[in-house]
């Protein structure tokens, strides 16, 4: 069985970029296009849900000119991108927090989900400004003040309680999260969210990531045997 909903790590443009004495800013245009990829290649293979890890609450601290050059390539995306995403039945959800941002990026993000809102072909979920620890750090807060007016009993909130807080209110949690370039951990993306799902860490480079590599690690996917906790099937009989 295919995963229902695939996460994507993006990394290693910055390292693609300096393997070819290129600077960082090739990189990451060369990852939009391995992002456009994706995308359509995501289409192809039947999967309803992708969630993509764009730009993380922790990359502001990176230098300004690459941030910079960053918001240029995310504000061509939506606007080269987004009537393609719209007239392929791409509904475009954004995860992450939006105070601060600047107005005309803010407006794009909110200008993205409302254009494509009632496309039902595919689901692409950018996470942008996104961090788990922070999401998880709003959504409580929420609760708490919730529950200091008497409109929730805390005792009585349970996990399916909590998830109607977070930034993925309504997404289905991930199956399968990748990571390229080689790198092995989550690097604070949805933490909450990727309790049961299986990973797969490839050593390519996102700007290297096409259909075949997307096609492979459904294949790794595939081979798995998920037990959510529990037995296998022919353990629990044995």
């Amino acid at each position: 069985m295919k995963p229902a909903h695939i996460a994507i790590i993006m990394d290693g443009n910055g390292r693609w970029a300096r393997a070819r004495g290129l600077p960082r800013t090739a990189g990451h245009r060369s990852g939009v296009e391995a992002l456009r990829r994706t995308v359509r290649a995501a289409g192809e293979q039947g999967i309803h849900w992708l969630t993509v890890y764009a730009f993380s609450s922790e990359n502001w601290s990176r230098p300004k000119s690459e941030i910079s050059d960053l918001m240029g390539l995310l504000r061509l995306f939506l606007r080269r991108d987004l009537a393609e995403l719209h007239q392929n039945g791409v509904r475009v959800r954004v995860i992450g927090g939006r105070e601060g941002l600047e107005p005309d990026i803010a407006a794009l993000l909110s200008e993205a989900e409302s254009l494509t809102a009632n496309n039902t072909n595919m689901n692409l979920v950018v996470a942008f400004n996104y961090g788990a620890r922070d999401e998880i750090l709003r959504a409580a807060r929420a609760i708490a003040a919730e529950a200091k007016v008497g409109n929730l009993d805390p005792a009585a909130l349970g996990a399916v309680d909590f998830e109607a807080y977070l930034d993925t209110a309504g997404i289905p949690d991930p199956d399968l999260i990748i990571r390229t370039s080689g790198e092995q951990r989550l690097s604070n993306f949805l933490l909450w969210q990727s309790a049961y799902a299986e990973f797969v860490f490839l050593p390519c480079h996102w700007p290297d990531f096409g259909a075949d590599d997307l096609a492979a690690a459904i294949g790794q996917f595939q081979e798995r045997d998920r037990r959510f906790g529990g037995v296998a099937a022919k353990e629990a009989v044995s």
